[in-house]
């Protein structure tokens, strides 16, 4: 029985993994563009998403700010979850669905990345975020599941798991954000003014 439930979710994994290439990888193309852009440019990513996604987020904003493969320069990134107090004040004041909208307006600067995470697209806050990115200027980036969700078609750029089932959405958005890093990451790496390129070992 264990072993039965283990291996399934292993296998239920692979296959989706497997569809991700040809599901994503032209978006995944765009969005790296966007990233590779806005840091050449001297601007910035914000993360943002709620529960698993919020972790999600923060992962991979420390990827960007830290280092992932190659020593080089920090990249500056946010993820908009990290500060208790702002997030408590705000979803007091003026509701949990502003969240991330609110930082946005103080935060973002036209030629920013917004990065939004949903497995669903339909998260409040998540959407309201994206609204007020684009408004402002940022380029948008979706991670969600198959349908999208509502953040289809409100994003730039949407890069949509092939999958509904929530663990196996997540586990992609993963391996999405680091291969996205891994891009950026090289390209930086070669630019002047950055740290000799090697790999770091853990």
């Amino acid at each position: 029985m264990t072993s039965d439930i283990l291996r399934g979710n292993i296998e239920r994994s692979i296959e989706v993994h497997s569809k991700l290439i040809g599901a994503c990888l032209p978006a995944m193309t765009a969005a790296a563009d966007a990233l590779l852009l806005a840091y050449r440019s001297g601007h910035k990513a914000l993360f943002f998403g709620n529960g698993g996604s919020a972790a999600d987020a923060q992962h991979l904003a420390a990827e960007f700010l830290g280092r992932y493969l190659l020593e080089r320069r920090p990249l500056p990134a946010v993820a908009l979850h990290c500060d208790t107090s702002a997030v408590t004040a705000i979803a007091n004041d003026y509701g949990y669905e502003y969240v991330f909208s609110r930082q946005l307006q103080a935060l973002g600067v036209s030629g920013d990345v917004a990065v939004a995470i949903s497995t669903s697209g339909n998260s409040q806050s998540v959407v309201e975020g994206v609204n007020c990115a684009r408004q402002m200027g940022l380029y948008t980036i979706g991670l969600t599941g198959a349908s999208g969700g509502r953040l289809n078609g409100l994003v730039d750029t949407l890069i949509a798991v092939p999958s509904d089932e929530t663990p196996r959405i997540q586990e992609c958005h993963i391996l999405v954000g680091h291969a996205l890093c891994d891009v950026v990451e090289q390209a930086i790496a070669t630019l002047p003014g950055n740290f000799v390129r090697g790999t770091v070992k853990v």
